[in-house]
């Protein structure tokens, strides 16, 4: 299964934002990665640096890689409505995202690999694809057999109540993916305009 096993605080770096952990050593060392850091003359950045910056931030975020962010671009720019807000729509509508936003898994690579070592059932089925898009109405359980394994049962944290798109039951260890965000309720710093604009040309 294809994803990102690079160094993570690198990439944090790079960006100068926590996409990939809990960024503690950004405050000590937030200069870019590279032998000169800071020191090293930097241009300003152009406009195809930019919009590229910003899809590469997009796909760190998510765990994404090139042809699959691709694919999900091409669904948005299918659907009706906003390009940009249907790919962050979509993004989040992946079940390793869900499985994160719901509190089960402290992060998006934790919730994957709960979701790749079935783990998580999808209306009563279990699923092993982490990027397999949830519908409006999907109700997310964790399986029976995985309910008293203390390393599942004690990362559980509960739902931002941010997040109202969907819903997480501690008791019931169930959640419902509600329906799709709106893009002012996502929290994740991306300029998707950008995205637009670089896989428009």
């Amino acid at each position: 299964m294809a994803r990102y096993n690079g160094p993570k605080t690198k990439i944090s770096r790079i960006f100068g934002e926590p996409i990939l952990g809990n960024g503690k050593w950004l405050g000590k060392n937030s200069n870019p990665p590279g032998q000169h850091g800071d020191k090293r003359k930097r241009k300003t950045l152009g406009e195809y640096a930019l919009q590229l910056r910003e899809k590469q931030k997009a796909k760190y975020t998510y765990g994404v890689l090139e042809k699959q962010f691709r694919k999900t671009f091409e669904e948005a720019a299918r659907r009706k409505g906003v390009t940009g807000e249907n790919l962050i729509k979509l993004l989040e509508a992946r079940l390793d995202n869900t499985v994160f936003r719901m509190g089960i898994a402290p992060s998006r690579p934790a919730a994957r690999q709960l979701v790749s070592h079935k783990h998580i059932e999808v209306n009563g089925h279990v699923v092993n694809i982490p990027s397999c898009s949830l519908k409006p109405g999907d109700v997310i359980t964790i399986k029976d057999s995985s309910r008293g394994r203390t390393s599942i049962t004690s990362a559980i944290r509960g739902k931002n109540p941010k997040f109202s798109w969907i819903d997480f039951n501690e008791t019931e260890m169930k959640g419902t993916f509600i329906t799709y965000p709106e893009r002012e309720s996502v929290p994740e710093n991306i300029k998707e305009q950008l995205i637009v604009e670089l896989y428009s040309k």
